[in-house]
């Protein structure tokens, strides 16, 4: 005999890749069964929304036609401090839906109000801080809503943001 023989035979075995196959089909079989039932309303959503997904590709009339831009006056606001920048230019339009135009054309005032007193309160550093805009347009939405009042405004669009 020789010691090849008697030698054990270190080579693993190869185990079966059924059950890899087996749970890879399940996994395909069960994502698709899940996108069948979000899509057709069996799992998740709210009659709600499903309604407004039903009223808004039956609409004749496109979303962006149901809104109209309010523009506000524009802003400039003294800055504190003489870092080299002594102003902000600041103009923005307010996205309204079209029943609500005329109301807010009215508390125009009002929303130019608040948003200078906002704009004047906020450090130096915090607007030069180019991450900034976006936290500071959520603030600014918020306030214009609450003068505005529930449903009036639905966003803010910055036109002009300009230190100098």
């Amino acid at each position: 005999m020789t010691a090849e023989a008697d030698a054990p035979d270190n080579t693993p075995k190869k185990g079966s890749k059924m059950p890899l196959i087996i749970g890879l089909v399940l996994a395909l079989v069960g994502g698709g069964g899940g996108f069948f039932a979000v899509q057709t309303g069996l799992l998740g959503g709210s009659d709600a929304h499903r309604k407004g997904a039903d009223h808004a590709e039956n609409s004749a009339i496109p979303q962006e036609l149901t809104v109209a831009f309010v523009a506000i006056d524009p802003l400039i606001v003294s800055l504190p401090g003489r870092a080299g920048r002594d102003h902000l230019r600041f103009a923005a339009q307010l996205e309204v839906p079209l029943a609500f135009v005329a109301e807010v054309e009215a508390i125009k005032p009002r929303i130019v109000d608040v948003l200078n007193g906002y704009l004047r309160a906020v450090n130096l550093a915090e607007l030069e801080d180019p991450t900034a805009l976006v936290r500071l347009r959520g603030q600014m939405l918020r306030r214009v809503q609450v003068v505005a009042g529930e449903g009036r405004i639905r966003d803010i669009l910055i036109m002009e943001f300009v230190l100098s």
